[in-house]
This record gives structure tokens, sequence and C-alpha cells, in this order.
């Protein structure tokens, strides 16, 4: 293992740490294993503090390889909560609206999920790393400005409902998708296609390409797992 000439590495991120600090964290790690100030890293596609699962680390000289792998397929596990939404779309905020769920039953919520696969237009939540004028959305809407943002074309594979609570009104979907798709704003969109609202209270990548959730480095035990690696230097 050569982290110089190039290592891809999958790691199980945590909740409630950013990608960058889940990156730095390995970074810190590799670096001083190699006894070097800083190697070099990247990661391939950005998964919300928020969001747990597979997360892409590319070393050295396969940091080229970052934009190869960010065009791989995805698939995420989410949990949704109806008639309700945030200003994020998550959990990250409290509630700020509330609709009407009597209507909604399974039948329902199958049927406005086909409606979602394919290729679609979507507008980014405005919590969320999209840029404008050299801004970060997430950063102006944290200052209470205004944030409007242009739908942008995506594609999605596979929307399967694994689990819908008629009586709490909370639904699990497994998505596979194309780069740039945005979970929480398809959850929005889910609400509003049925007339109601909707949230993510759980958001989990569970593969990048042929990489599975199953196949990561557990991130609090990436010591250990270098430790018993054949390092080259």
């Amino acid at each position: 293992m050569n982290f110089s000439e190039g290592v891809i590495l999958a790691v199980d991120k945590p909740y409630r740490m950013s990608s960058f600090g889940a990156l730095a964290h390995v970074r810190f790690l590799v670096s001083k294993k190699l006894g070097v100030k800083r190697v070099k890293m990247g990661h391939a596609g950005t998964l919300d503090p928020l969001a747990t699962g597979v997360l892409i680390l590319c070393t050295g000289k396969a940091t080229k390889q970052i934009d190869v792998w960010q065009q791989h397929s995805k698939e995420y596990v989410a949990s949704l909560k109806l008639g309700v939404t945030t200003a994020s779309f998550d959990k990250e905020h409290t509630v700020d609206f509330t609709y009407p769920t009597r209507h909604i039953t399974k039948e329902l919520v199958i049927q406005t999920l086909q409606h979602f696969v394919g290729d679609i237009q979507q507008v980014p939540p405005s919590y969320s790393a999209c840029k404008i004028d050299g801004h970060r959305a997430y950063k102006l809407s944290r200052k209470g400005k205004e944030v409007e943002l242009q739908a942008k074309p995506i594609h999605i594979d596979e929307i399967e409902l694994l689990d819908f609570d008629p009586m709490k009104k909370e639904m699990t979907i497994r998505v596979v998708c194309g780069k740039g798709t945005y979970i929480r704003a398809l959850a929005r969109d889910i609400g509003m296609a049925m007339d109601s609202g909707a949230f993510l209270t759980s958001l989990r990548r569970t593969r990048v390409g042929d990489i599975r959730v199953e196949d990561c480095i557990n991130f609090d035990h990436f010591r250990e797992w270098l430790d018993q690696q054949t390092i080259e230097y």
C-alpha cells in the first residue's frame, strides 16, 4: 500500500461529522504513520454531517480519479417524516411548517415515488454547498439571506419503498441515483407532490459504484486498521 502512488479508501462516515472533518482525521493518521507533514488526500462526494455511510477518499496520485468516482451511481437509504418541513429539510433545523397528511396512503406514496424515477429537474436545498456569486448557499442561509437556486438536471435510477407507517406518517426509501442528487431536496419534492410536506430524519449512503458500506473501514477503528496494513514508502 503506497499512499503517495495512490490508494482508494472507503470509510463509513459517522453521524454529525462533516466529510472534510472525516478526511482531515484520516489524513492526520496516515500522515503520522508515514512520518510526513501532510499526505495529499481528497474525497469523492460530500456527505452531509447528519448523513452516514460510504465516503470515498483518494490519496496521492489517485486524487486524479476523484472526478471518475463522483460519476459513479450512489445508493441511499433515507427515512422521511411526512406532514412537516424544516428549513434545511433534515434534522439540522426544527419544524417550521405543518401540512395535512390524512389523505396520504401507501398506495399514494408508491404512485408518487415513480414520478421521480428517470431524468428530472431538482432545485438544490438553500442549505447546501452550492455557490451563489462565490458564496456557499448554506452560509448565506445561516445569515438569514434569501437564497434562490436554479433547478439542475439529475438522474434517479430507482426508488423503492422499504417501509411505510400509516399512523406515524413515516417512510423509508432506497434511492439509486447519479451525481448531484440531493436526497434532502428529493424528500422536499416528494412531500410537495403529495400535497403535503416532508423532511429527512435519517440518511445513509450504502453504496458508491461497486463499494458497499459493508466494505468500508470503520471510522472509529481506522488507526487499528492502518496498523495492520503493509505500507510502502
